[in-house]
């Protein structure tokens, strides 16, 4: 049942629409997080379901209930910020017993309830010290306990890993996610980094330009981009500019890629192509989608990375060692590659996918097309 539903929420700056009809149904007890780009607009759109920036338009409904209009503090949310945004003067058990004090509970309720969180966050020995005399892993843990200790009704969280080192970031993250999923928290983050947004998520929403382009899991948006953007923005990928025409990707050089499926003639388009699921083979196999030759081989513990130039365009591929001997690839040496049908997207002018046409009407097509 959904918790959280946002419809057609959007935010104007004068002639700007910065944030551009974002639709998003969210379970109870589901972690969303929502990736993208810098300036893409998903800070603006988690700020706006936290009351801290006025919506132009739309609607947020919190169990059923719309708080667009709502103010911040009647919405229930805990937010955790980028900065942490910690009281520098209060120390760690002061910091979080704020909310609830300004929610005017009881000292004995506030005393209890600081204490579980600081065990929840295992800070229990810090509770007397000030922000300044903790690490920035700590003062995140800090501004969790905070957010959680008011028993929000919605997490949010903004880039809540950011400033940290890249050694802690996967640490903190592991511990955020525990914590939420342990407590049955519905949540929503914000994140412009492509491994937090995989490993701490139930669904992902990717943003671009300010309009929601994809929502799904990760498997959904890795395997299965539904624009050109989500496929070039999420993980890597091999992007091949060209035209399409009998079953054949020309590229704009004039080099061809024979694809693993049949679409409709298209003068402008790109296919994508995910370095791990191309495959080389020897240049004359029959099999081979296209050849080229090999510019450099990279070995890099758990894969072998080959640069290979077709035409004038490097594709990269990628091996998979699993502690076996890397593939011996020369540099100069001639290749071909193949790649299997559910590796291929190929998107039009537009950046949405193009079908692949079935097989009795490519049948139908290639006559229309020889009798024309």
């Amino acid at each position: 049942m959904t918790y959280l539903q946002i419809e057609a929420l959007s935010k104007s700056y004068g002639p700007t629409l910065a944030v551009r009809d974002v639709t998003l149904a969210v379970p109870r007890g589901e972690m969303v997080v929502i990736l993208g780009p810098s300036g893409c607009g998903k800070t603006t759109t988690l700020r706006m379901i936290a009351g801290f920036v006025d919506a132009s338009g739309g609607s947020v409904r919190l169990d059923g209930r719309e708080i667009l209009h709502d103010p911040p503090h009647a919405r229930g949310m805990g937010m955790v910020f980028q900065s942490y945004a910690l009281f520098p003067h209060m120390n760690v058990a002061e910091n979080v017993a704020f909310g609830l004090e300004m929610r005017k509970r009881g000292r004995a309720e506030i005393g209890q309830r600081v204490a579980e969180m600081l065990r929840l966050v295992k800070l229990e020995p810090f509770a007397a010290r000030l922000p300044r005399e903790l690490s920035g892993g700590q003062q995140q843990r800090v501004a969790l306990a905070r957010a959680l200790a008011i028993e929000p009704r919605l997490l949010l969280l903004d880039e809540p890993l950011s400033n940290l080192d890249a050694s802690l970031r996967a640490e903190v993250g592991r511990e955020i996610r525990i914590l939420q999923r342990e407590a049955g928290l519905t949540a929503l983050m914000v994140t412009h980094d492509q491994a937090e947004a995989m490993a701490m998520a139930d669904r992902l929403v990717v943003m671009h330009e300010g309009r929601v382009e994809q929502t799904g899991t990760q498997e959904d948006v890795y395997e299965r981009p539904a624009t050109a953007f989500v496929a070039r923005f999420i993980g890597q990928s091999n992007t091949v500019p060209g035209a399409v025409a009998g079953g054949q990707m020309r590229m704009e050089d004039g080099a061809v890629l024979r694809l693993a499926r049949r679409y409709r003639d298209a003068a402008h388009c790109q296919l994508s192509l995910r370095p791990e699921r191309i495959v080389p083979l020897p240049p004359e196999h029959p099999d081979a989608r296209a050849r080229g030759r090999v510019e450099l081989s990279t070995y890099l513990g758990a894969a072998v990375e080959h640069v290979i130039r077709v035409g004038g365009l490097d594709l990269v591929l990628r091996e998979a060692t699993g502690g076996k001997p890397a593939h011996p690839l020369r540099p100069g040496e001639p290749i071909g590659i193949f790649w299997p049908d559910t590796a291929e997207r190929v998107f039009g002018a537009d950046g949405l996918p193009l079908p692949p046409v079935a097989e009795a009407d490519a049948t139908h097509f290639e006559g229309a097309t020889h009798h024309a």
